[in-house]
């Protein structure tokens, strides 16, 4: 287990079970709590899919521009390519973040009908199988290791009536983790079928067309140094493929919706602690960065 805290946030992350980890990035505890009668607010970067269980004030969010709307106690948010804003009251957070190819293990859906989307799984058909573990998560003095348990045994139970594994999802994943890796020819090489294909796979099991996956893998690398890093700074953490400052600056803005230096400006206490003890837990700073498992 890993864990990270900033004042009146604390990251708590559980390892999947074994058998999950292919397709689990990780299982883990939020605990938020802000000054009494006021919400804290972050933005968080953008992920593979995350299905969440809070008890408590929930708060309001946005997956990218627009008003900010209730947070589902339920939520199921789909693969993101946007900054997702938010503000949260006092609440307890139970999560799950679903890899690539455990989009396609568990959740029979295409991923791009949930891309920039959050929706309540409690009452999506979709996904209901999986909404059906929040009963288990609800008690806050009940050991956590007992429910990181629950979830990894409900999911487990799952994989029974699974569909096999896809291999070419698997081969996609593995590329994009590469940082050698530049371009779509490249990706299709990889994975062994042609660039047409590639595209269909990249939509149904990662939500988005390819040249967009591989433009926000590298913000992302870009991006989780920056945060790792006390002292970094952005043109000594740039990707090696950004051409100079200004073209990450163009990505910067596109994914986040804002300059780089408004987003460091900005008070984080709940993302800093994600990305803390996400590294301390899983080796990675963020859920797109994870090297996926055999």
């Amino acid at each position: 287990m890993g864990a990270a805290e900033e004042s009146g946030a604390r990251m708590r992350f559980f390892r999947p079970a074994p058998e999950l980890a292919p397709y689990l990035s990780a299982i883990y505890l939020n605990d938020i709590d802000p000054a009494p009668g006021t919400r804290m607010a972050d933005t968080l970067h953008p992920e593979w899919a995350n299905l969440r269980f809070m008890e408590g004030d929930p708060g309001i969010g946005s997956i990218g521009p627009g008003e900010m709307e209730p947070t589902p106690t339920c939520v199921f948010a789909g693969p993101t390519c946007y900054g997702t804003r938010f503000e949260t009251g006092a609440v307890r957070s139970w999560g799950i973040g679903f890899l690539p190819l455990g989009w396609t293990k568990f959740i029979a859906a295409p991923a791009d009908a949930y891309a920039d989307r959050a929706v309540d799984a409690e009452t999506d058909p979709i996904l209901q199988h999986l909404a059906r573990l929040r009963p288990r998560l609800r008690d806050a003095n009940a050991d956590p290791n007992d429910q990181a348990a629950a979830i990894n045994n409900h999911l487990l139970g799952l994989l029974a009536t699974a569909p096999p594994d896809d291999l070419a999802v698997a081969r996609a994943h593995a590329a994009l983790a590469d940082p050698d890796l530049g371009t779509v020819a490249e990706l299709a090489e990889r994975v062994g079928i042609s660039e047409r294909s590639v595209a269909r796979l990249s939509r149904r099991a990662f939500g988005f067309k390819p040249k967009l996956l591989l433009r926000r893998q590298r913000f992302l690398r870009t991006l989780g140094q920056v945060m790792l890093g006390s002292n970094a700074s952005w043109s000594s953490s740039l990707d090696a493929h950004y051409y100079d400052q200004s073209h990450f600056n163009r990505d910067f803005r596109r994914f986040m919706g804002v300059t780089p230096q408004a987003y460091l400006a900005q008070p984080r206490p709940i993302v800093d602690a994600a990305v803390r003890g996400r590294m301390a837990a899983a080796g990675a700073p963020m859920q797109v960065l994870h090297q996926p498992k055999a």
